[in-house]
């Protein structure tokens, strides 16, 4: 199979989708890999190692033009859709619930669109998980950093001194990203509240770190409550393909002391705060409500070393597979690949998606 990795062109994403040793690998079992110069710069990836492990380092229009598959690690930008071709497939983060041009897109040109995000195997999102991962464990630290009084925030020092409490924070959700947030802000110290709809969960959490967090069943009531209550709130709720239901209103946004800090990972889904709007690294915060708002849409891609490496960990034994069976055999054989399709043939196939129909 003919395979393409294009350089990510969102603003400051400098993840690649697949790793030199990644595409090496392909090369390897006779599949030809194009990628498109400079695409590994950011991660620290030079072309000369893509070549030396038998990738085609091309311009972009060639890497599109004569590939089947398009491997990428973020949705395609409005500038790239005259570069896909019909019948094509693509395999990345696709985030389609807040992104009614894309799905438009995608549909109208017959591309199999296939998203990380929404790959199941075993009950679990194995793709989604090292990202998650990553955004898990900084955005405690980004949300302390834009506590300080610079930044925009009240002034309060996280961990606390002696005679002086830590700040408060509140994570909605205890799935991958909220779980190693807690982990973090435990850490670190901080008085952290975790709020989750499956007792289950929040019962491994209580077990896991015997007291040093709080736990409670994610309610309208608890959700107000803990807003009122923290300095730092995160959003981490996830519905896998779907949008992100607001679980924040305006009006609640508003009961927050001025100057605390909300951070929503979920921005990719639209969001779990009624104020939420998509922000990048170099201007990662705004201000709505007197609070300050960190919601950058691509958070891990500020350490992107770490995350292709952990990306085409996860990645690369389901690009084999397709690689080596086709799409269409890989579809029909492998349950795992089928939770990942959003798009196929011009329809809207996830139930997740506005659209949708069965």
């Amino acid at each position: 199979m003919n395979i393409g990795v294009p350089r990510e062109i969102k603003e400051e994403e400098y993840r690649v989708a697949v790793t030199p040793a990644g595409t090496g690998e392909l090369a390897f079992r006779g599949h030809r890999v194009f990628v498109e110069a400079g695409a590994g710069m950011g991660s620290g990836f030079s072309d000369r190692e893509y070549e030396s492990a038998g990738a085609v380092v091309t311009d972009r229009e060639t890497v599109f033009e004569n590939s089947e598959l398009i491997v990428k690690v973020k949705e395609p930008m409005p500038e790239e859709f005259p570069l896909f071709h019909k019948g094509q497939a693509l395999f990345t983060y696709l985030h389609l619930a807040a992104n009614p041009e894309l799905v438009r897109f995608l549909v109208e040109h017959s591309i199999t669109a296939l998203g990380y995000e929404t790959l199941e195997q075993g009950g679990r999102l194995p793709l989604l998980a090292p990202m998650s991962e990553v955004a898990g464990r900084m955005v405690v630290f980004m949300g302390a950093y834009f506590m300080q009084k610079p930044a925009g925030g009240r002034g309060i020092f996280p961990p606390g001194v002696v005679g002086l409490c830590p700040a408060r924070v509140l994570i909605l959700g205890a799935g991958v990203v909220g779980s190693n947030a807690a982990r973090v802000a435990a850490g670190l110290g901080l008085d952290t509240l975790v709020l989750n709809r499956s007792i289950g969960r929040l019962k491994e959490l209580d077990d896991l770190y015997r007291g040093r967090i709080k736990t409670r069943v994610l309610t309208g009531v608890s959700v107000e409550e803990g807003i009122r209550w923290a300095d730092m709130a995160i959003g981490a709720v996830l519905v896998p393909g779907g949008r992100t239901p607001v679980l924040v209103r305006k009006e609640l946004v508003k009961k927050m002391r001025k100057g605390s800090v909300v951070v929503d990972v979920s921005v990719d889904q639209g969001g779990c705060f009624e104020t939420t709007k998509p922000t990048t690294h170099s201007a990662p915060t705004y201000e709505a409500c007197g609070i300050v708002h960190y919601c950058v849409a691509n958070m891990p891609g500020v350490y992107p070393r770490t995350s292709t490496l952990a990306l085409t960990n996860a990645t690369l034994p389901f690009i084999k597979i397709m690689a080596g069976k086709g799409i269409d055999r890989a579809l029909g054989e492998e349950p795992s690949l089928r939770s990942a399709v959003n798009i196929r043939s011009g329809r809207i196939v996830h139930p997740a998606l506005p659209g949708y129909e069965e």
